[in-house]
């Protein structure tokens, strides 16, 4: 049974730091695609870093050069080092997971396409 369990969320003051950790169980972790994603109240679920099985990375613009998601197959854990945080990213955050058929490279990765979710880890971001 697949089971993602985020942690590392909390509050911070404007141009602060947090790391974000999703620890997986239950599948071949190496072979699957995974996304960090985030959802604010009263919006939809937005994608914003992915990483392929390959370590192909890929960010939503408003995050580029803030944030970077990468993962240790070791330790079956991915991760999103969060800087220069904005009262905007504030949102509860959800790791994905999908091993998309064995096509981990080429499938598309949007929030439809995640078969396994974590619990989500909120984030707040302060002025």
């Amino acid at each position: 049974q697949v089971q993602l369990v985020e942690s590392g969320g909390g509050s911070v003051q404007a141009g602060g730091s947090l790391r974000l950790s999703c620890a997986a169980s239950g599948y071949t972790y190496s072979s699957y695609c995974m996304g960090w994603f985030r959802q604010a109240p009263g919006k939809e679920r937005e994608r914003i870093a992915t990483i392929r099985s390959d370590g192909s990375t890929r960010y939503t613009d408003s995050v580029k050069g803030r944030f970077t998601i990468s993962k240790d197959n070791a330790k079956n854990t991915l991760y999103l080092d969060m800087n220069s945080l904005k009262p905007e990213d504030t949102a509860m955050y959800y790791c994905a997971a999908d091993s998309f058929g064995g096509l981990c490279t080429i499938a598309s990765m949007w929030a439809d396409d995640f078969s396994y979710w974590g619990q989500g880890t909120q984030v707040t971001v302060s002025s």
